[in-house]
């Protein structure tokens, strides 16, 4: 990979990109001599540095990436997905690229700023034409911000990182903004990993712990996003992809990881006490769970790719599995007229299954029906995608909602922890100085969507790893974990072999009969465990980027 950043390229290529909420807009026609003197540019190219983080809602067929796991099917048959579902992916086709180089454009925009302002030059500028008595004041107030932008600029490059080395494995690693036309090879993932938690644990002190005080600053980076992304990859990192010796030490390190977050002073992350609202809208922004929400205006882009076909505007898009919606328990005693009642309210919170009630109308996917699964783009797995949709909005008047996509929240820490503790001390032990049993941080979990669900009962590790695995398969179902969990737990050659499963519907007098279904044939190779670099890519770094195994 060669390194290649001049200033046009930070400045135009990642501004002209900016996302709504976070302005990053910089003087353009300013001259090399008026940047230098101009302090009000630190802000720009520090903002500069959220401008590719990546939007889950729009992460492939502008929507979400579950259609690449067993939790959807994307109901057009013209998608990107496509390439995943079939173990297509190869060196010139790779749907997920364009994200490779989007976060190093922002590795690259957090190199330039920490240049920038390197050796004391961003507290110059921001002294320049100031008086430093009558304007102390301020100064020091912008002296502080300097700070946390330096801090978030470490924490920004351990993020991008993190979801490199989640999709590629080991990647190069740049530090220099400057082109000298060095060819960066791939560093090791361990060594990727070691990166990525030193650039936390060095900076971490320095960040932020809450906007709380800086409403205007919410969307950036702070003391928890910091440690949600080292919870997250040193779990990936002790995973069985990673950590085919299963060194137990990795899972230390990562049970140590969460629990830092966990039991931080400053940290005060709680569950929210309803998990069925709070994905929708402006909830998310205003939650004790949320660790980390991306921001975009408001749209109804989810909603038109989502909605049942037959709501005006709607088309289907990403529609559950019956392999997803299998795995949410019952709560009660199963009614044979019904198999979704009495169920683990998630299930009702994320998935619309026939019979009920969502955009104005009961759900009917009988023959005949308004929803007839027969009609052309309906969903041929007899579900529609309802978790983080507003309920129906008014698509043919162009009516919006707000949508955040939440990265990183206090639920998957748990997860982590639970996961990461019963790797290493097993599911009932709490050494010195941890917060809670491995059993515990799961109750947590399983206790904020119904106190009806059973008590994981798992008494051993083995079993206990299972009941993990489920939870995370529900909890965090359509967040973007699934795929990536089934990676690092070497389960993809198995699950995403299977067929996908839907139910067809059939009206009866009593109401209606579902039978289980093939809706699609999936394929995974051994080689879709890490994704292929381009061969445009390749070729640019003058074969220095190693392509990986089978590609």
């Amino acid at each position: 990979m060669k390194i290649r950043t001049i200033l046009s390229v930070i400045v135009i290529a990642l501004v002209s990109s900016a996302c709504d909420f976070l302005e990053t807009s910089v003087d353009r026609n300013s001259t090399g001599e008026t940047i230098q003197t101009n302090y009000s540019a630190i802000w720009g190219f520090g903002r500069a540095i959220y401008t590719p983080i990546g939007y889950g809602f729009g992460m492939i067929d502008s929507n979400i990436f579950a259609t690449a796991s067993d939790e959807a099917q994307q109901t057009s048959a013209q998608s990107n997905v496509i390439y995943f579902n079939k173990g297509m992916l190869n060196e010139n086709i790779n749907p997920l690229f364009t994200y490779y180089r989007n976060y190093y454009e922002g590795i690259r925009a957090a190199n330039f700023f920490l240049d920038y302002v390197a050796d004391g030059k961003g507290e110059e500028m921001l002294a320049h034409n100031r008086n430093l008595v009558t304007d102390k004041v301020n100064y020091e107030r912008d002296l502080q911000s300097l700070a946390w932008f330096k801090a978030e600029a470490h924490v920004a490059r351990a993020y991008y990182y993190s979801e490199l080395a989640k999709m590629y494995g080991g990647v190069p690693i740049v530090e220099s903004h400057v082109d000298d036309g060095t060819m960066v090879p791939r560093a090791p993932y361990d060594s990727v990993v070691t990166y990525i938690v030193k650039e936390i644990d060095d900076y971490k002190g320095e960040l932020a712990s809450n906007w709380d005080k800086f409403k205007d600053r919410e969307g950036r980076f702070t003391l928890g996003v910091a440690l949600a992304i080292k919870s997250r990859t040193l779990l990936y990192a002790a995973s069985p992809l990673h950590n085919p010796e299963n060194d137990v030490k990795k899972w230390e390190a990562a049970a140590a990881a969460a629990n830092e977050l966990i039991q931080h002073d400053s940290l005060n992350y709680s569950l929210d006490p309803s998990y069925g609202s709070y994905f929708v809208g402006q909830n998310p922004l205003n939650s004790p769970e949320t660790i980390y929400a991306v921001r975009r205006s408001q749209s109804n882009n989810m909603e038109k790719n989502n909605y049942p076909i037959a709501t005006q505007g709607g088309k289907s898009g990403a529609t559950p599995t019956h392999n997803l919606v299998a795995a949410y328990e019952y709560v009660g005693t199963p009614d044979p007229a019904n198999p979704y009642a009495n169920r683990d309210p998630r299930l009702a919170a994320s998935v619309v299954t026939n019979g009920s009630t969502w955009n104005g109308r009961v759900i009917d996917q009988s023959a005949g029906a308004v929803d007839d699964m027969a009609n052309a783009n309906a969903s041929r797995t007899g579900y529609y995608l309802k978790k983080f949709l507003t309920d129906n909005l008014n698509l043919q008047q162009g009516q919006v909602a707000q949508h955040n996509w939440i990265a990183y929240r206090y639920a998957e820490v748990l997860l982590n922890y639970a996961e990461a503790m019963n790797e290493a001390y097993g599911p009932d032990a709490v050494p010195a100085g941890f917060a809670m049993s491995a059993r515990q941080a799961l109750q947590q979990v399983r206790d904020r969507a119904s106190a009806k669900l059973p008590k994981v009962i798992a008494a051993d590790q083995e079993a206990f790893r299972e009941a993990v695995k489920h939870e995370r398969r529900v909890e965090l179902a359509f967040e973007d974990h699934r795929y990536w969990d089934l990676l690092r737990w070497k389960d993809a050659m198995d699950v995403l072999n299977k067929p996908v499963l839907g139910v067809a519907v059939t009206k009866t007098e009593e109401g209606w009969s579902y039978q289980v279904q093939e809706v699609a044939t999936r394929t995974f190779y051994e080689r879709n465990y890490y994704l292929p670099f381009l061969r445009s890519e390749i070729e640019n770094s003058g074969n220095t980027l190693e392509q990986n195994p089978q590609y």
